[in-house]
């Protein structure tokens, strides 16, 4: 089956110092972007993942787990750009697009949203049509990438965990599988088979949207209930959102609606 493709597809793989959304950093992107006219085009950044620590930003440390999964040490991203100084290019890689990987909904795309919400870059990733080929892989032969790679492709995946071999898989993957199974053609349609039918108005799931568009609190004491009900009868509970442990993104959204109360 061939993908009607209208806008560019992205596929990509973030290689990261951990697995908290809020608090870990990107030490290597890479992608590969399908255009309409079947021409296409691939990058991999290494990337210094940087904190604030007394006001100024200084190298985080990739802790000796991370390294083991994905080989990245501390000295091969010394000399490296931060995410900030890249930001602009990857944003203007990604305007128009729709984007694809494995898995990311869950982790790639909510992180990479919050190193975006660290910058001053202009970019709406929640514009973005996202297709997991993680789910589509679980929805037919439930595996990971590698068993995946070997199951569709019939090859052994080397250097798996770095972004680049993990971001071509993926993309390989998921030609195959529309060789092999009966899915939409179409983007939008497998965003949403990938995704499901249940929106977010946060890329980390804490905020969903009923069937009206409105944003309900998905955890908590007041799960199921509006946002902006609940904040304007417990306006101190904003206060408490703010401080908690909630990745950057999922804070401006409850800041937002906020202040549209005001």
């Amino acid at each position: 089956m061939k993908l009607k493709i209208v806008r560019p597809l992205v596929f990509f793989d973030l290689e990261t110092t951990g697995v908290n959304i809020a608090t870990d950093r990107i030490v290597e992107l890479s992608y590969h972007k399908i255009f309409p006219n079947g021409n296409s085009e691939s990058k991999t950044y290494r990337v210094k993942p940087v904190m604030l620590q007394l006001g100024e930003e200084v190298q985080m440390p990739i802790p000796a787990e991370a390294t083991a999964v994905h080989g990245i040490t501390d000295e091969d991203v010394r000399d490296c750009p931060t995410f900030k100084q890249i930001a602009q290019e990857v944003a203007d890689t990604l305007a128009g697009c729709d984007l694809a990987g494995y898995n990311s909904s869950h982790f790639d795309l909510p992180l990479l949203a919050e190193e975006f919400a660290r910058t001053n870059v202009d970019i709406d990733l929640k514009r973005m049509h996202m297709v997991d080929v993680f789910t589509i892989f679980t929805k037919n032969e439930p595996r990971n990438l590698t068993a995946a790679y070997k199951f569709y492709c019939g090859k052994n995946l080397e250097d798996a965990h770095s972004a680049n071999a993990d971001t071509m898989a993926t993309y390989e993957v998921f030609m195959a599988q529309l060789e092999r199974y009966d899915l939409p053609d179409n983007v939008p349609q497998l965003a949403e088979y990938t995704q499901g039918t249940k929106r977010f108005a946060d890329f980390a799931g804490r905020i969903y949207l009923d069937d009206n568009g409105q944003e309900c609190f998905n955890f908590g004491k007041y799960k199921d209930q509006r946002v902006s009900d609940v904040l304007r009868r417990d306006s101190g509970y904003y206060g408490w959102l703010l401080n908690a442990d909630f990745p950057e993104y999922t804070k401006r959204v409850f800041t937002r609606i906020y202040l549209s109360l005001r």
